[in-house]
């Protein structure tokens, strides 16, 4: 019985967690990178300040940053079904996946970027170095260990909220300890899931923190 549970239930549903968490992160990071670029350059203290469209952009950043992930959930569900043409399943938990992911991670970028010594600006900017020139060359490269800290931390929180969103049909690991492990009172499966989840996030910290190290 216990290895019908692992190859037809748990082993599925663990692949399906880490398809949703690789997506998720991967257009979260585009979206959150160009966020973090117009975030940075509009600034006040910026290449290219703009108060008026950094406020925008920072109250949106904000506000979806402090929904929680299962009312945002439910409350997108319009928007999710328009996205991925249906509203459970995988395919549909990627939306909000995304969603919750960009903002976290374009603050991430933001701060790190802007945790560039200004003295390194300054000097490229006396060059002649154009603000694009300043940001790729100059503060991108100064910020990537930074960055990648961040984006480990992000994948952690996307981790968990994958587990929230088998609440609602998504599938994965978290459907997996819900379903069959709490509601059937199966302490036995709640346990290898919860274990699973243990040790992806490790994987996940563990990694970050290497390849923090080497660029570091």
């Amino acid at each position: 019985m216990y290895q019908v549970y692992m190859d037809k239930i748990i082993m599925p549903a663990f692949f399906t967690t880490l398809k949703m968490l690789a997506i998720s992160i991967a257009l979260g990071t585009i979206l959150g990178f160009l966020l973090a670029m117009v975030l940075t350059l509009t600034d006040e203290k910026g290449l290219y300040p703009q108060k008026w469209v950094y406020g925008i952009l920072d109250f949106i950043v904000n506000t979806i940053r402090s929904f929680p992930f299962i009312i945002l959930m439910v409350a997108i569900v319009p928007f999710t079904r328009l996205i991925a043409g249906t509203s459970i399943g995988e395919r549909a938990a990627i939306v909000p996946l995304t969603i919750v992911a960009a903002p976290f991670i374009a603050r991430v970028i933001d701060n790190s970027m802007k945790e560039v010594d200004r003295q390194l600006i300054e000097a490229a900017r006396s060059f002649g170095a154009s603000n694009l020139q300043i940001i790729f060359r100059v503060i991108l490269v100064e910020a990537v260990p930074s960055i990648i800290s961040g984006l480990t931390l992000a994948s952690v929180s996307v981790l968990s909220a994958t587990a929230m969103a088998g609440a609602i049909g998504a599938g994965g690991l978290g459907a997996v300890a819900l379903t069959y492990g709490y509601q059937n009172f199966n302490n036995e499966i709640m346990f290898i899931t919860v274990v699973m989840l243990i040790v992806l996030v490790q994987i996940i910290q563990v990694s970050g923190d290497m390849i923090y190290r080497r660029l570091k």
